[in-house]
């Protein structure tokens, strides 16, 4: 029996000896078995799977099967071959690492934790993926690793053509920290590098503005002293510290507000300064549905800023640097400084605070290149900017958010924020959860609160200071109070209980916290157990008010405005009928069909499905079939089963999936389907899809079932896709079987799309305690800032 490999550096023998000899020996048996003996199918692949660990011809194959059975994706298999070409010497398991990292690219890990992978190979891949009956499965992934060590595989990754730990060419990059291996691809690497670079720089860098002797008056002029901590003031007096900051916190804490303030504030600091212009400051979120949704919310806050007061501070403080500086001076009568306080005084008082209110997207703020991975600005084109607001960062992935950094004048200051409980962004990378991984517990130094307590006149209680505190947690602040939900309300009770930290990782802690909440009565949450098909039926059409207390009836907002009880998709549906312009030509109405558009598609957004998968009878694919023809069975909606699945309808809403410039659609989008009157054939309609847009001027976006080539079906939306998003009434559907995706973040991302009911829906019970015990681990190396 050989010892000698053939895939490997020459002379590098002795760590693969135990799998050459044993690899060698499956082969002869292999080899030496009679066509015609019948083959034991599990021996057989425990052979094709060891053998993958030393031969390449035999990895190659396993990553055919993988791509055939879907595990893989085509890409990983051609980076394989394409390293396999290029270094034939490669080790296999460097190989399988470079594929392994490839695929962890493509389910949002930066990079392949070998630790993590060899603990446990089928949950780390998430291989089998959601969908596969396992029916003649290929190897395992826990197959072909188990005879593997670490000491094996780092051995494997010692290869000066295709890895490094860090600088140089490689394609590949190897970090070892501690006892932990992770496997890069270089650009991911250096993703993070230049992320680590760039807030470190900025942390070091301290705002002029935070230590503006005017801070302290005008954070009491942004905020009412309520006689409690109010960590909406103290997030702002820490954003004006520093160049870069984030502010952090679960549904209805008012972030929002607190930027809207924040701006007021550092705009305020900015004109304080002698021979200062306002700021430049820039709106921007991921995706066109949370612009559109930070631009509504910004517009109505801006409304309520005191800026008389702020502009009254200004000037008082102007007049009162000239009576120092004449002072000083010993005569009232020196022409220049009095020339100069006219101009400064001049200056402040046609200086607008001014907030801006218009929020772009990522891509458009940076000038994306159709069909590239480049933008126009970038570090030797930067934006023309003082301050940029980043709202729902959660979704920003790490090539967006290095873009964004790299874009940045070197003075500039970025603020994000976002939740850091919710999903990550569906790109590689959970930039903000990294970041934010200390929030919870703030970790301010002495020095940082004695600071926040001469700036905002406020104490922190001593749990949250830490001497050992680190420089990014001193530019980090949470929100802790929801405006939104009270102790009265089951959905601010139940996201609680889904995020509270279980002592000594025990899970039952949890569990009982959870249940306990759903057993409670809430008036806003129905829980709901699926034994029939019937149960589903009813939600989706009428919304299953009766299962709410006084069904739905008789609730006020925090502002004491009555909320309408819950609905179901018969509601927009009635609407699209009821309001639709009778007898009015489309093109010489245009005031009456953008009013009915916009009609319907508030009523749309009172109900909404959500679902964990995309595949399968509970996901998207299955679902929204599905309820198109519980729909058509209620006379709502009308077509053939194959118009209901592939074709245009009237009524049939739809989610843009891609962006699309050209139309002025982003990704995230969601449009209704609506018939209009055909100017060329009276009698006749034609099919439109309505959108709604932020222009006064043309509130909808008419469009064309033809031109719109990346959209789906909406009634049933995955939780990732709901991001940014909020519904009245949202029902949570989770699947009878646990799944890689059911985590903790997504159940919590799901439930807080509800903005007045929640029914959480299990197809087996069970499900939902299983599901919020497992949280989403991104592996990443963003960490130490």
């Amino acid at each position: 029996m050989s010892r000698k490999r053939t895939n490997g550096h020459p002379g590098d023998t002795h760590t693969f000896d135990l799998f050459d000899d044993t690899a060698a020996e499956m082969r002869e048996q292999r080899e030496q078995r009679e066509p015609s003996e019948p083959t034991p199918t599990a021996a057989t692949e425990q052979v094709s799977a060891y053998l993958a660990l030393s031969d390449t011809a035999e990895l190659l194959a396993l990553c055919e099967r993988w791509v055939a059975r879907g595990w893989l994706r085509d890409l990983d298999r051609a980076l394989v071959r394409f390293f396999a070409m290029e270094a034939p010497d490669a080790p296999p398991l460097l190989l399988l690492g470079a594929a392994l990292a490839s695929h962890q690219l493509g389910r949002g890990h930066v990079c392949l934790d070998l630790n993590a992978t060899l603990s446990a190979p089928d949950f780390a891949l998430s291989l089998p993926p959601e969908g596969d009956d396992l029916t003649d499965p290929p190897p395992l992934p826990s197959q072909v690793l188990a005879p593997l060590t670490l000491a094996d595989w780092q051995a494997a990754l010692n290869h000066p053509l295709l890895a490094s730990d860090g600088p140089g060419n490689t394609p590949l990059v190897v970090s070892n920290n501690g006892n932990t291996t992770k496997l890069y691809l270089r650009r991911y690497w250096q993703y993070e590098q230049t992320l680590h670079q760039e807030i470190a720089h900025r942390l070091e860098a301290m705002n002029a503005d935070g230590e503006s002797a005017l801070l302290p008056d005008a954070l009491t002029i942004l905020f009412d002293n309520t006689g409690t901590l109010d960590w909406q003031k103290t997030a702002c007096a820490l954003a004006a510290r520093n160049r870069f900051g984030i502010i952090t916190g679960g549904p209805g804490t008012g972030k929002t507000t607190t930027v809207v303030r924040l701006l007021a504030l550092l705009q305020t600091l900015q004109l304080a300064a002698p021979d200062d212009q306002p700021l430049r400051i820039r709106l921007a979120a991921p995706t066109g549905k949370a612009a559109a949704r930070l631009n509504e919310s910004i517009a109505g806050q801006v409304n309520n800023l005191p800026i008389d007061q702020l502009e009254q501070l200004l000037t008082n403080r102007v007049m009162s640097e000239d009576e120092t500086r004449r002072s000083a001076t010993k005569t009232r009568s020196l022409h220049p400084v009095n020339k100069q306080f006219e101009e400064r005084f001049n200056t402040v008082s046609s200086s607008a605070i001014a907030i801006p209110t218009e929020v772009t997207t990522l891509h458009r703020l940076l000038g994306a290149h159709p069909d590239t991975r480049h933008f126009r600005h970038n570090a030797a084109n930067p934006l023309a900017l003082d301050v940029l607001v980043i709202d729902e960062a959660s979704m920003v992935d790490i090539e967006m958010m290095t873009a964004v950094l790299r874009a940045l004048p070197a003075q500039a200051q970025l603020v994000l924020l976002g939740d850091k409980d919710q999903l990550a962004s569906v790109e590689a990378g959970a930039v903000l959860g990294d970041l934010c991984r200390r929030a919870e517990a703030a970790h301010y130094t002495p020095e940082t609160a004695q600071w926040l307590e001469h700036a905002t006149g406020q104490p922190l209680p001593p749990d949250y200071i830490d001497a050992q505190g680190q420089p990014l947690d001193q530019a980090i602040t949470m929100l802790r109070v929801s405006h939104r939900f009270n102790e009265h309300s089951g959905i601010g009770q139940l996201a609680q209980a889904i995020n509270q930290p279980s002592h000594n990782h025990r899970p039952e802690e949890k569990h009982q916290a959870v249940n306990q909440v759903l057993r409670h009565g809430y008036p806003d949450l129905h829980h709901l157990t699926l034994t029939d098909d019937a149960a589903l039926d009813k939600l989706v059409i009428h919304g299953s008010p009766d299962k709410f207390i006084n069904g739905g009836e008789g609730r006020t907002d925090h502002n004491g405005a009555p909320i309408a009880p819950p609905t179901g998709y018969r509601h927009y549906l009635n609407v699209l009928n009821a309001q639709r312009p009778r007898g009015e030509s489309f093109e010489e109405s245009a005031d009456a069909y953008n009013d009915w558009a916009d009609a319907l598609l508030s009523a749309y957004s009172h109900f909404q499905l959500l679902c964990a998968l995309r595949k399968g009878p509970w996901g998207v694919e299955g679902l929204n079939l599905r309820i198109a023809k519980t729909l058509r069975h209620e006379k709502l909606l009308y077509g053939s089963d194959f118009t209901l699945e592939k074709g245009w309808y009237e009524g049939r809403p739809v989610l843009v999936t891609q962006n699309d410039y050209g139309l002025k659609l982003m990704n995230g989008d969601i449009g209704i389907t609506l018939a209009v009157p055909d100017p060329r054939t009276p009698g006749k309609t034609l099919l439109r899809v309505a959108f709604p847009t932020s222009d006064p001027e043309k509130p909808i976006r008419w469009v064309l079932p033809s031109r719109l080539h990346a959209v789906e079906t909406v009634f049933a939306m995955t939780v990732h896709k709901s991001q940014g998003s909020e519904f009245k009434h949202t029902a949570l559907l989770l699947p009878p079987t646990i799944n890689p995706i059911l985590t903790r973040e997504l159940v919590y991302t799901g439930i807080t799309r509800a903005r007045d009911w929640l029914t959480l829906i299990e197809a087996k019970r069970g499900v939902m305690n299983e599901a919020v015990t497992r949280e989403v681990m991104r592996v990443s190396g963003l960490e130490g800032i």
